[in-house]
């Protein structure tokens, strides 16, 4: 894989040029280390996220999916989170908020101080255990579920900051390479539905932090990390027998099928953690 293989090159060559690094009492913050993070992550709130529909298949989303009747077939509305039942929150049903959960990752990486100034880089690689959902739900009734979660994450970052003894104050940011599952749930059993999947995506993280040095080789931190990947090509395609809201070529729609798409097309989260290195 293009990530592992540029990260794996970087370590390798931070690790050549260990001895050009070595620390000494002046310079406590260079030279090359390894060590993990972990901590929670959360989600963003996003109130507002819905599933659109594109009826006749030409690209453009933003189609109200009809009855027979002429009625909108997604009355009972949206919530941002994943469904309990097939009724509506408005309707007697609920809905599970987005999962937040634990992250865990490895790390390695070189840093070189001059004075108070410390430059360097980081990469690392991990998985979260967030789920991020929207659910629609018909009047028939019946509850449409697009996840995601993060099956793993990679990233190299450069960071800089300041020494203030044996105590670093830093900023980081850089390029993510992750994982991301898409799943589809329904207790729509009338229709077909074709769309589950997975996706390597590249994306952006940044933060900051501080880390304290303990002895000469051991150093503890603490570090806050945003997350952003764009994830908007993901599509489920409903088909099923004719005359259904999502076939039913009579009121505007196509009798192929109905493709359906999350409205929030970014993968947020936010991630506080400790960290803890061994620096060489």
């Amino acid at each position: 894989m293009r990530f592992i293989s540029f990260a794996g090159a970087a370590i390798a060559a931070a690790t050549l040029a260990a001895p050009a690094m070595a620390q000494d009492s002046d310079t406590p913050f260079s030279g090359v280390y390894v060590g993990g993070a972990g901590g929670y992550d959360v989600q963003p709130n996003d109130v507002g996220s819905r599933i659109l529909f594109d009826r006749n298949l030409d690209g453009r989303f933003g189609d109200t999916v009809l009855t027979g009747a002429g009625g909108n077939a997604f009355g009972p509305g949206f919530c941002n989170g994943s469904a309990r039942t097939q009724l509506a929150p408005g309707n007697g049903g609920s809905c599970r908020n987005d999962k937040d959960g634990w992250a865990y990752y490895g790390r390695a990486g070189a840093d070189a101080q001059t004075g108070n100034i410390v430059v360097g880089f980081v990469g690392e690689f991990g998985k979260s255990e967030i789920r991020d959902s929207v659910t629609a739900f018909s009047g028939t009734p019946a509850s449409y579920v697009m996840s995601r979660n993060i099956d793993w994450e990679g990233s190299v970052r450069g960071r800089a900051g300041y020494a203030a003894n044996t105590t670093l104050f830093y900023g980081t940011f850089g390029a993510g390479y992750a994982r991301i599952d898409r799943q589809f749930a329904t207790t729509n059993t009338v229709n077909t539905f074709t769309g589950s999947g997975k996706r390597n995506q590249w994306g952006i993280l940044g933060g900051g932090g501080v880390e304290q040095k303990l002895g000469r080789n051991f150093s503890i931190g603490m570090e806050y990390m945003y997350h952003q990947y764009r994830d908007n090509d993901y599509r489920v395609r409903v088909t099923g027998p004719a005359g259904t809201p999502f076939t039913n070529a009579l009121n505007g729609g196509t009798a192929s099928g109905t493709d359906f798409r999350r409205s929030d097309d970014k993968f947020r989260w936010h991630s506080l953690r400790a960290t803890a290195a061994f620096r060489f």
